[in-house]
């Protein structure tokens, strides 16, 4: 009789959630689990439930994708995480693998190839989508060669919180301003000013408000 893996899907779209259980369904040997919403949910589902495979985006409220995969590999490091995600950018691919992910596949690739990626994680194997450009294959293949200190870390290492201070700061708010805006102390503010600018290995008001328009956070006029 074949092993039935158990799997996971983290995904903030509840109709995507569904598409992916459907097309699961269909293979015999994948048994869907359990669905959350956002990170910190899958977290707690993945901690309880100890699935074989967490299938999971990047983007979600509360705890994103690649704070929830690091998370979950500290508490379950024996579970497989794949990636299933919009983003092919090289940042965010090199952020979700340095954070413990197994895979990393975007949901414009084929059916065939999820179902792919999930066999070759599930058998122990990384899998990067045929979708993503050759050197960004070559970089994770030969770290060594890689400029690792050449790029900036992704605005997915954020929290919500700290996304909405990155924002109000490349607009030009003081910390007051935008306490006020957020409704928390100053402190707090300052608080989530320094861990960001930490994250994102940014050193000033400048160096902040580039990366908000060069990542589409803040547009120009």
């Amino acid at each position: 009789m074949q092993t039935s893996h158990g799997i996971m899907i983290i995904d903030d779209h509840a109709m995507f959630r569904a598409g992916i259980r459907a097309l699961l369904e269909t293979q015999d040997n994948l048994e869907i689990i359990a669905e959350a919403s956002d990170g910190l949910d899958g977290l707690h589902q993945a901690t309880r439930l100890n699935p074989q495979l967490i299938i999971t985006d990047l983007s979600m409220p509360n705890l994103n994708g690649t704070e929830a995969i690091a998370a979950i590999k500290r508490r379950i490091p024996e579970a497989k995480i794949l990636v299933l995600t919009v983003h092919k950018v090289e940042e965010y691919i090199h952020a979700a693998l340095r954070a413990g992910a197994d895979g990393y596949i975007l949901k414009d690739d084929s059916q065939d190839d999820l179902i792919t990626a999930i066999q070759q994680v599930l058998a122990g194997k990384t899998y990067l989508s045929p979708s993503i450009c050759k050197n960004v294959v070559h970089g994770y293949l030969n770290p060594a060669s890689s400029s690792q200190s050449d790029l900036k870390p992704c605005r997915e290492m954020l929290t919500m919180r700290e996304m909405q201070v990155l924002k109000l700061i490349a607009e030009g708010n003081r910390n007051k301003q935008i306490a006020a805006l957020l409704s928390i102390s100053t402190k707090t503010v300052e608080k989530h000013r320094s861990n960001l600018m930490k994250k994102l290995d940014l050193h000033d008001i400048s160096s902040i408000t580039t990366y908000a328009i060069k990542n589409g956070i803040v547009l120009t006029a």
